[in-house]
């Protein structure tokens, strides 16, 4: 789950729970489905963020070519 989907749960849960009125249907209340919906979202978001975080924490990719005896070279990026 990345980022923009995260955010559109979140957005699509508060909506249900705090703007959305309707009569209850047997068994399923719209304000929980909210809830729930922005709670999956904000932990998709949390783990998008880690794992974004952890991948420039690496500093990038690594680029390396070795053909016909040639030396190794490695390039780091930075993402600044």
């Amino acid at each position: 789950m990345g980022i923009g989907v995260s955010v559109f749960l979140i957005a699509v849960g508060a909506i249900l729970s705090f703007a959305v009125k309707v009569e209850p249907v047997a068994g399923i209340s719209i304000d929980t489905v909210g809830v729930i919906l922005m709670i999956a979202g904000a932990i998709g978001l949390l783990w998008s963020l880690l794992f974004l975080s952890r991948s420039r924490r690496n500093g990038g990719g690594v680029v390396a070519d070795d053909y016909a005896g040639a030396p190794v070279v490695e390039e780091r990026r930075n993402r600044y």
